[in-house]
């Protein structure tokens, strides 16, 4: 059973997130009614080398940087799945397998470490891909120990070739960014998330482009809903979510070129309306998945090669945006017993 399949058996409620203020002290310096635009594109899972080298040679010819939400069940081997246990499950449990075996991992931190020495960031999507809304903070707190532990060993036990003298020290220092699978978002994760030492959450959802909120020491970015098909009904900027738009999650390779251009027009539109008017930094969620042949994977190989070679555009990750824009506390961040989260995976 592949990911979207299992992904699929899984509901997730939709609910859209007020959009932060574009005014006053609720977002962060430098990016309103002035240059660069500012263009956010992250991959979630990170498991296929295919992909990998697909994202790497994008990033190449478009002077773009991305954000890897990478799922730890892919730097396990199946032969070792039990050393693995999420709260609440069975050791070997996972909603997305693990990696098929030990060559296929070497290969993958050869990806991982190339991918951070080129200025990508490499950020955490937990490990097994469960829906952890009602998990505890203990139990949130357990899987992103976990995964810390996962990648520190990693090299030691599958890599190819040496452990690089700075890869413990990128586990536990540079990874400091999570997006929940499902965008299943909750108070115990933003608390865990907190005491963890990570910066940043993007497992929010936004009415359109919005800036992060800042609330407790942790920034919190939400995938915007922007316009998309013959009626420009709003759609997170998530390939998932124009697969269920187009296909009901169902595979139409017959359509695949109709949905690239659909796609293509939606990302495109949502970036010029930023682009033209208070350049609200613009978010995009890819997996590595293919959905609907490689319908979503070809418009933003389109999108990324037209935007991000423009001199007033800045392609780039989570944390360097954070670092080049610098922030400011936000004046009224949500109300953290109300999360308004969903819709993604």
């Amino acid at each position: 059973m592949n990911i979207v399949t299992r992904i699929l058996a899984v509901s997730a409620a939709f609910a859209m997130a007020a959009p932060a203020s574009a005014d006053g002290i609720n977002g962060l310096r430098g990016t309103i009614g002035a240059k660069p635009q500012y263009v956010l594109i992250s991959f979630d899972n990170a498991g296929s080398n295919a992909l990998w080298d697909r994202a790497h040679n994008l990033a190449q010819r478009s002077n773009a940087k991305f954000t890897y939400f990478l799922s730890c069940v892919f730097l396990i081997d199946h032969a070792d799945r039990k050393s693995y246990q999420a709260p609440g499950k069975s050791p070997g449990r996972s909603n997305i397998g693990f990696a098929t075996s030990k060559e296929d991992i070497a290969k993958r931190l050869d990806n991982i470490w190339r991918a951070r020495n080129e200025g990508h960031e490499v950020a955490s999507h937990a490990c097994g891909h469960f829906d952890g809304k009602s998990w505890t903070k203990a139990e949130w707190e357990s899987e992103l120990v976990t995964y810390r532990k996962v990648l520190s060993g990693a090299w030691a036990k599958y890599g190819s070739s040496p452990e690089p003298d700075d890869w413990k020290k990128f586990v536990a220092k540079e990874i400091r960014g999570f997006r929940a699978p499902y965008l299943s978002e909750s108070p115990a994760l933003l608390a865990a998330l907190k005491d963890q030492d990570f910066t940043f959450d993007g497992s929010g959802v936004s009415k359109g482009p919005a800036l992060p909120l800042h609330a407790g020491g942790l920034y919190q970015f939400g995938l915007p809903t922007i316009a998309e098909g013959p009626q420009n009904r709003p759609v997170i900027a998530m390939d998932y979510n124009m697969f269920v738009r187009h296909s009901g999650g169902f595979e139409r390779t017959d359509h695949m070129g109709e949905f690239e251009n659909r796609a293509y027009e939606a990302f495109k539109g949502a970036f010029e309306r930023e682009y033209q008017s208070k350049r609200i930094p613009f978010q995009i969620g890819l997996h590595f998945t293919l959905m609907n042949g490689d319908a979503y994977w070809r418009a933003l190989e389109r999108f990324t090669a037209e935007v991000c070679t423009k001199s007033d555009v800045r392609c780039t990750t989570y944390s360097d945006y954070l670092k080049e824009t610098g922030g400011v506390e936000a004046a009224a961040a949500p109300d953290p017993t109300q999360p308004q989260t969903g819709g993604g995976i």
